[in-house]
């Protein structure tokens, strides 16, 4: 069946259904991981009475959002931006180490308790669908359990009523056909739509998405991106949709929010975002995105690794791959400035009031061979910053 490509629906308005203030996540490095760090890195042994400090991935640092109802918020960022980790703390997998989740406007306690409760409002998809389906147990089994845990589908013909109208708002029909099949004996995609399923069974207000198409054929993405964008329409769900591919983002979503090394450098309404990035992160993005239409072979300036999140970079932690990066980018963190309506880059490129000394270019940034300026950026004005490339064509992962 052809998939044909719709609109994105109005965004959400109203309350936030699920808010983050100033969500952070450390975790402590184990004490092997820690050995093999120090050997390599050739370190002698501590004086003594030295203070032994505990090192500690910051994985998740200061993030703040809003999920509305009939919402999309897209997350993107390359492999080790924290955007899987962010979605564990939104359903509350695991604790946070500083920051607050908010339900319909009231905190969350930090605690396991009412986890369950919480559990039926805010429901999770996981990138790869077959670990995440029991292989010994069929689709009647993964749809009946959550129904049964939560009291809601009743007993017998109630029961089997429930798993096919799931089944139905999937479009995995004819349903009886589905429930007595196993993971194996299903696709990549009609395994995804049962997850999907599955969490819609609780009835869930929140539905966070974790790569839900990374896994899949090219060719049924699309079905599983408008599957969601109808989810929204119908059931008036806010969904949070990670991914790492910018062009499904703009596709699907109402806000992108960027991430880079556990943190948000730039966020704002899609089409803006991907039409006018702000951020040199964000035009990276964009610029590895596939887009037939790009006049000259692509020419990544500034290209190179994320860094360790263990030891982290000061300031911008873009600046060491950043071919804009000044003085200021080293030293101190961007704060979060409007550069358009509801457009938010944490990049000093648009902070007013620096000194020359905090404008000096780092030319250990700036000059990286084979590279001939980053598309997108004022040393190349004429490269079209819209990529809009089908989302079923799929995103290179940089």
């Amino acid at each position: 069946m052809t998939e044909t490509a719709t609109a994105p629906a109005a965004p959400g308005t109203g309350a936030p259904l699920l808010e983050a203030r100033g969500l952070t996540k450390h975790f402590t490095v184990h004490r092997s991981q820690r050995r093999g760090r120090a050997s390599l890195a050739g370190a002698g042994r501590r004086p003594a009475g030295s203070a032994r400090e505990t090192p500690v991935v910051h994985a998740v640092e200061d993030v703040s959002l809003s999920l509305l109802e009939s919402g999309i918020t897209a997350v993107v960022g390359e492999s080790g931006s924290g955007k899987s980790t962010l979605a564990r703390l939104l359903a509350r997998l695991i604790t946070p180490t500083a920051g607050e989740l908010l339900l319909d406007g009231s905190p969350v306690p930090a605690v396991t308790r009412g986890r369950r409760e919480y559990a039926r409002d805010v429901q999770l998809v996981l990138q790869d669908p077959f670990s995440s389906l029991n292989p010994v147990h069929d689709v009647r089994y993964h749809l009946a359990r959550p129904l049964r845990i939560h009291g809601l589908g009743g007993q017998g013909a109630d029961l089997e009523a429930a798993m096919t109208g799931l089944l139905e708002r999937v479009s995995l029909t004819p349903a009886e056909q589905f429930l007595s099949k196993y993971p194996h004996e299903l696709s990549g995609g009609q395994r995804q739509r049962v997850a999907i399923a599955r969490a819609l069974a609780v009835r869930p207000r929140v539905l966070l998405a974790d790569e839900p198409v990374s896994m899949l054929d090219v060719s049924i993405r699309l079905g599983v991106l408008n599957l969601l964008g109808d989810l929204r329409e119908r059931d008036k769900l806010g969904i949070l949709y990670i991914t790492h591919d910018i062009a499904s983002a703009r596709y699907l979503a109402d806000v992108i929010m960027v991430m880079y090394a556990g943190q948000v450098v730039e966020t704002g309404p899609a089409a803006t975002l991907t039409d006018e990035p702000a951020h040199p992160y964000t035009q990276l993005l964009l610029s590895a995105a596939p887009d037939p239409d790009r006049p000259e072979p692509l020419s990544l300036q500034g290209r190179g690794s994320p860094p360790s999140l263990v030891d982290p970079p000061s300031g911008c932690r873009f600046h060491p791959r950043c071919p804009h990066a000044m003085a200021v980018c080293a030293e101190v963190t961007p704060p979060g400035t409007p550069v358009a309506d509801r457009h938010v880059s944490a990049c000093w490129l648009h902070v007013s009031g620096l000194t020359a000394a905090q404008r000096r270019s780092l030319t250990s940034a700036t000059t990286t061979p084979g590279g001939t300026g980053l598309p997108g950026s004022p040393a190349s004005p004429g490269h079209d910053p819209d990529p809009s490339p089908s989302p079923a064509t799929g995103g290179e992962e940089t």
